[in-house]
């Protein structure tokens, strides 16, 4: 007698028994979790705030976890080689993703990515966030921000503002920031960070929307002056600096940012095991300190949460491109 002939109640009944001995598997894997080693792949070249951030918390989470967690590095535009790796690998939590804002950026400046940004990953915590800052020369005449802007207003057009490549962080968070302060400036878009601050040192930009991270150097050694920083507080690395919204530009407040992700249909038993590492290492004073004095402010989250953040900040990004009209590749 074939599986076919038997009856329709034997046969829901064994495919029932079937469905539940297979889920099992899963399930055991689970308690063993993790049995190898963990890669965690960085969509950005060794040596920048995003590889520190990734390797700090990299080394701390393998303490917990009890397993080594190792960094590989996968740099492309948009993140996407990156992305696209972790989309298609395998659901048992042994490949993550460092997420940012630039993983919610690609979605508007491609036309068509090879992995859904939201639906393709499942999100474990973030780790923190990043302000940027706004930076003139130590010679420049602009005591503050305000005075900067005044000078902007009297003089639209001549203000030249210099950031990183057209669609970088940087650069859409100068987009925005000349659209909510209401003035019209010459964005002046660069290569690279060194050339960033050589254009502001030499005098060829009055202005430069930076992470403040890497330029807190400079400013400690008097090359560079920060009138404010991006985000809606002020930086505990430089608290005397002000908030773009303390110096009179209301509603102004941005933030790069990382997480964690990994693969959508990741159990959930594994992710919670990953959200509680991510949360141990981020506590760690070891962590918090060195990654504060890069200019980080370190902070885990629930899942959900950062599947809100990535979803808000995509949809925020989205609307920007579209209003400096750049065409999406």
């Amino acid at each position: 007698m074939t599986s076919n002939s038997w009856p329709p109640g034997v046969r829901r009944r064994s495919c029932i028994a079937a469905i539940a001995g297979v889920a099992a598997f899963p399930l055991a894997a689970q308690t063993r979790f993790p049995e190898r080693a963990i890669t965690l792949v960085v969509p950005f070249a060794p040596g920048g705030i995003a590889d520190i951030t990734a390797r700090t918390v990299a080394e701390q989470m393998a303490r917990t976890l009890g397993q080594a967690v190792v960094v590989e590095n996968k740099p492309s535009a948009g993140s996407i080689v990156a992305s696209q790796a972790v989309a298609g690998a395998r659901p048992d939590g042994h490949t993550l993703l460092l997420v940012s804002n630039g993983h919610a950026v690609s979605a508007g400046l491609f036309r068509k990515l090879p992995y859904d940004p939201v639906k393709d990953f499942a999100p474990v915590s973030t780790l923190g966030f990043f302000d940027l800052g706004f930076f003139v020369g130590s010679g420049s005449p602009h005591a503050s921000l305000k005075d900067l802007l005044a000078h902007a207003r009297a003089k639209p057009g001549a203000l030249n503002l210099g950031t990183i490549a057209v669609g970088s962080t940087q650069h859409l968070a100068a987009k925005l920031f000349e659209t909510v302060a209401g003035i019209d400036v010459t964005l002046v878009p660069y290569k690279g960070s060194p050339a960033v601050l050589t254009a502001l040192r030499s005098g060829e930009i009055d202005l430069a929307v930076e992470i403040l991270g890497p330029m807190l150097p400079q400013v400690q050694a008097g090359a560079v002056r920060v009138l404010a920083v991006s985000s809606g507080r002020r930086n505990p690395a430089l608290p005397d600096v002000p908030t773009v919204i303390q110096a009179g530009v209301a509603g102004y407040d941005v933030a790069s940012w990382n997480g964690l992700a990994a693969p959508a249909g990741t159990p959930p038993a594994v992710i919670e095991t990953l959200n509680r590492a991510v949360r141990e290492a981020v506590a760690s004073p070891a962590v918090a300190d060195r990654l504060g004095k890069a200019g980080m402010r370190v902070a885990a989250s629930s899942p959900a949460e950062l599947q809100t953040l990535l979803v808000q900040e995509i949809a925020r990004w989205g609307e920007v491109i579209r209003r400096a009209k750049i065409e999406p590749e």
